[in-house]
C-alpha cells in the first residue's frame, strides 16, 4: 500500500492491496434496527471515498433506515476516490460536512494534529466500543483519546494450501526456525518456501513490519513510524540481520522484483511454493473453485515471549471538527456501527471485521481472521500507512533493494536515516 489507497473492487484478481480496504457490500437482509439515542429535525451531511456500488448502496440503506427511526435527513455525497484525497484537505477546513469517510493510522493523526477530527471518546464510552474492538481500537486513538471508529480490515500473516500441507505431512511453523526448517523441506520438494513478489515494493514492506513487531515489539515499531527513532539504531540490526538470514537461505522467490503480488500468489495456488505473506485478497490469485484450500497462520515467533503484534490495517469514519451537527453524527456512527449493520457493509469485500461480535462471516477466511485477532496484544497498520508518505516511499524502495541485495544493508540503513531526518527534522 505507496500508499494504502483503495480503489474499485472488481471481478478479476485486482492490480493491489489497496483494492481491499474498501470494497463491495451486501444487501440489508435481516437487518435488526434499534432507534438511535437522540432524534431531531436537522440534515446529517455524509462524504464517502466508496469506489464500489454495491458498498455505496448499502450505505444508502443504512441510511435510509437511520432516516426513518430518527427523523433526521440524511444527505450523502459520493466522491470518486482519488479527488477526495484533495478535497478532503479543503473541507475539513471550510464545509465541512457531519462525518466522513477516511483511513485510520498516520492519515488520520496528520488531521488530529491539525485539529480537524473530532475527539468521539464519548462516543467509545457510551456505546462501549473499547470492548468489543480490542487491537483495532489503537488504529483510531492518538495520545489515548479517540478520533475516528474502525472499518473493515486486513489481516496479514502466512497463507498456504490445506492440501498441499496435509499431503506433504507440514505444518505451518509457529517459530523462525521452524519456518526455516519448513523452508528445507519445501526445496526439497521442488517448491519455493515463500511465494514473493516485490515489483510493486510493498509486498517487501509487510515483511519488514513482521520482522520488526517480533524482534522489538509494537512500541518501538511505531516509535520508527513516527520518525522518534532512528534507522541506523542499534535494534535495527537484529532485523536485517534475520531478515538476511532467510533470504540467503533462499526462503523467497528468486529474481522477485521482476513480478508483482499477482503472480507470486499465482505461484502458490499452481502449487509452485508452499506459503505466502499477505491478505484475506490472496483469494484473488486463486481459481474459485480452490479459494477453500487457502489457510491462515499468525507469522512465527521470533524472540520467546514477545507479546504478538500484527500488522491489521483499517479505514475509518470520522466526524470533522468543524461539523455542525455533532450529536446527530454520533447517533448515526451508533446505528451504523451496530454489529449487523457494520457486518452488511463489509461483508462482500472480504474485509475482516474491527468489532468482535459482528456475526460470523461468508468468508471463512475472513472468520480465521477474527479469530486469529483475539490473541492479538496490538496492531500496527501497514509500513505505508504508518509513517509520513515520503518516508514510506523511500522505506518501500530500501526494503525492495535489500531483499535482492542483503550485502547492502548499511548503505540501505543510512539513506532511510537521511530521509528520516530531512522529514522529521530530527
Amino acid at each position: 500500500m505507496a500508499s494504502n489507497d483503495i480503489i474499485k473492487l472488481v471481478t478479476r484478481a485486482p492490480a493491489s492491496r489497496r483494492q481491499f480496504l474498501i470494497g463491495a457490500g451486501t444487501a440489508l437482509a435481516g437487518m435488526t434496527l434499534g432507534a438511535p439515542a437522540i432524534a431531531q429535525s436537522k440534515e446529517l451531511t455524509i462524504i464517502s471515498n466508496i469506489g464500489n456500488a454495491s458498498q455505496r448502496e448499502v450505505l444508502q440503506r443504512i441510511a435510509s433506515a437511520y432516516a426513518q427511526e430518527s427523523g433526521v435527513k440524511v444527505a450523502i455525497n459520493n466522491m470518486d476516490h482519488e479527488a477526495h484525497k484533495t478535497a478532503i484537505r479543503s473541507y475539513l477546513v471550510v464545509g465541512a460536512p457531519d462525518i466522513c469517510f477516511w483511513f485510520s493510522g498516520n492519515r488520520m493523526k496528520t488531521f488530529v494534529k491539525r485539529d480537524l477530527f473530532d475527539d468521539i471518546s464519548d462516543l467509545f464510552e457510551r456505546e462501549n466500543y473499547n470492548n468489543v474492538l480490542g487491537p483495532a481500537a489503537g488504529a483510531v486513538t492518538v495520545d489515548g483519546r479517540h478520533y475516528g471508529l474502525p472499518l473493515g480490515g486486513l489481516l496479514w500473516g502466512l497463507f498456504y494450501r490445506k492440501d498441499v500441507f496435509e499431503d506433504k505431512g507440514w505444518a505451518p511453523p509457529k517459530t523462525i526456525e521452524g519456518l526455516l526448517a519448513l523452508g528445507e523441506q519445501a526445496k526439497s520438494a521442488g517448491m519455493i518456501p515463500v511465494s514473493m513478489g516485490t515489483k510493486e515494493m510493498w509486498p517487501a514492506a509487510g515483511w519488514f513490519d513482521h520482522m520488526n513487531l517480533r524482534i522489538n515489539g509494537l512500541d518501538k515499531h511505531m516509535a520508527l513510524m513516527d520518525g522518534k527513532m532512528s534507522y541506523t539504531d542499534p535494534a535495527m540490526l537484529p532485523v536485517f540481520d534475520k531478515w538476511a538470514e532467510l533470504i540467503n537461505a533462499g526462503l523467497f522467490s528468486p529474481n522477485g522484483t521482476s513480478f508483482g503480488w499477482e503472480q507470486a500468489a499465482a505461484a502458490l495456488a499452481q502449487k509452485k511454493a508452499a506459503m505466502m505473506d499477505l491478505a484475506g485478497f490472496i483469494k484473488y490469485g486463486f481459481p474459485e473453485d480452490q479459494q477453500d484450500q487457502i489457510a491462515f497462520a499468525p507469522f512465527p515467533e521470533i524472540i520467546q515471549g514477545m507479546s504478538r503484534y500484527e500488522d491489521f490495517a483499517l479505514n475509518s469514519i470520522h466526524v470533522p471538527k468543524n461539523a455542525k451537527n455533532k450529536e446527530n453524527a454520533r447517533d448515526f456512527l451508533a446505528f451504523f456501527y451496530k454489529p449487523e449493520n457494520l457486518s452488511a457493509f463489509l461483508e462482500t469485500e472480504s474485509a475482516v471485521p474491527p468489532r468482535n461480535d459482528c456475526p460470523p462471516s461468508k468468508d471463512p477466511l475472513v472468520n480465521a481472521a477474527v479469530e486469529s485477532l483475539k490473541t492479538v496484544e496490538g496492531s500496527a497498520q501497514y509500513y505505508d500507512r504508518d509513517t509520513d508518505p515520503d518516508m514510506a516511499q523511500e522505506g518501500l524502495k530500501g526494503f525492495q533493494e535489500f531483499m535482492a541485495k542483503p550485502d547492502r544493508r548499511d548503505q540501505i540503513l543510512e539513506r532511510l536515516e537521511t530521509t528520516r531526518k530531512r522529514i522529521f527534522k530530527a
